[in-house]
């Protein structure tokens, strides 16, 4: 019963496609027919034949018209596969369309009763829901205590906390590679982080508190670099320093940090403060290569004096003479 049914359902589409088609033909070749009916009442009434450049005209008239009436209708013509099944409608711009059911209507409310959303529209009589902006909040229980009340608080945030801005080795591999962030020389003074932002490493907004640096990627670092940062992991120092780079940590507050990534805002640039008490310990601490700590001090005068020329030979000459 049901594929009888379908099969009539098909059959009588087909039967208005092929009807369709029929009156498209139809209008095509009556059109045709007036366009004919036209030039030929039109030689009738001459008394001289038309020149040749008009017979061109209407000739070309005629043609195009039966072209273009002939490529339309070809256009919007039904295909059936050879094969049999459903006939295939070709896809253009002038019967672009979404699906059935793929837009819905809005309902317009308050339009009578007859449109089952009418006076009241839907919300029933007065009351704090029926109101415009009326309602509650999704967690309102009726007035007892809300369930994110009822549980305990944990945890806290400190906001005295200086959170740093976390970089990895590996992304000033990548930078190195690229082109983008130089290798200091011996001579050289090291990458800071006003480098870091020059480079494109980071934004200069990013950069609120310092930078710290981590050891992701250290398996990639081949270039020896030497670097000042705010803080890094015992990882990252080892990866540098197994690259043939140096590593010292040092502390910069607000102010110091600006005048390092905008000096152009100071006439005059500060000096840099000590660290607080609380992070005394970590910058006289050689594990983390603290700019304090005895050991860099004495590494950073001995690059001084190995940096600075010798006069004894100067001395010497003055002597003799």
């Amino acid at each position: 019963m049901f594929k009888a049914g379908a099969t009539a359902l098909r059959c009588g589409a087909r039967r208005n496609v092929i009807q369709r088609s029929f009156q498209q033909n139809r209008t095509l070749v009556q059109s045709s027919n007036k366009l004919i009916g036209s030039l030929r009442c039109s030689s009738t009434i001459l008394s001289n034949p038309p020149p040749a450049i008009i017979q061109d005209d209407l000739s070309s008239l005629l043609r195009r018209s039966l072209s273009v009436s002939a490529s339309s209708s070809a256009e919007n013509q039904l295909v059936a596969p050879e094969g049999g099944g459903e006939i295939v409608r070709f896809l253009n711009l002038n019967n672009i369309a979404d699906n059935p059911g793929a837009v819905k209507k809005k309902r317009r409310v308050g339009r009578g009763i007859g449109s089952s959303k009418g006076k009241t529209c839907g919300r029933g009589h007065k009351g704090q829901k029926a109101r415009a902006g009326g309602g509650v909040h999704p967690t309102f229980e009726g007035g007892q205590t809300k369930f994110y009340k009822r549980l305990p608080k944990r945890g806290f945030k400190n906001k005295h906390a200086e959170p740093m801005l976390p970089i990895n080795v590996g992304t000033l591999q990548n930078f190195v590679d690229m082109g983008r962030l130089r290798v200091p020389g011996p001579n050289d003074p090291p990458i800071t982080m006003k480098d870091l932002v020059d480079a494109g490493v980071t934004k200069i907004n990013a950069v609120k508190h310092g930078v710290k640096l981590l050891a992701k990627g250290k398996e990639t670092l081949t270039a020896p670099l030497k670097i000042e940062i705010s803080r890094a992991s015992s990882e990252a120092i080892q990866a540098i320093e197994k690259a043939g780079g140096q590593i010292m940590t040092v502390h910069y507050n607000r102010l110091a940090l600006k005048a390092l990534l905008k000096p152009h805002r100071f006439d005059i640039l500060p000096k840099r403060a000590s660290p607080p008490p609380k992070l005394m310990e970590y910058y006289t601490s050689y594990d983390k290569r603290g700019y304090l700590s005895p050991e860099v001090q004495m590494r950073k005068l001995k690059a001084n004096v190995s940096s600075t020329p010798s006069n004894d030979g100067e001395a010497s000459t003055t002597k003799d003479e």
